[in-house]
C-alpha cells in the first residue's frame, strides 16, 4: 500500500465534506484524511492504486489548491 502526503486549502469540515465524493470514488472511503488542524492542512492518502496526478486534479476540479509533498 502507498501513502501520498499533500499540502492543501482545505482547511475546515465544509471543504471536507466538497471533497469527499470525488475522493472516495477516486481512491476509496476510509482511504484519506485531511488534518485541517495542521497549518499545511495535509491530505494523506493511503491506498492501493493511489495515483498523485489524478489526486491532484481531483482536488483541484473540487476548487481547492494541492501540492504532493516529498515522500
Amino acid at each position: 500500500m502507498s501513502t501520498l502526503k499533500f499540502k492543501t486549502t482545505i482547511n475546515c469540515a465544509n471543504c471536507v465534506r466538497a471533497v469527499t465524493p470525488t475522493l472516495n470514488e477516486e481512491v476509496g472511503a476510509n482511504n484519506w484524511q485531511v488534518d485541517t488542524a495542521s497549518v499545511d492542512k495535509i491530505l494523506t492518502v493511503s491506498a492501493e492504486s493511489a495515483n498523485a496526478g489524478q489526486i491532484v486534479k481531483v482536488v483541484e476540479a473540487a476548487g481547492f489548491e494541492i501540492q504532493l509533498l516529498a515522500a
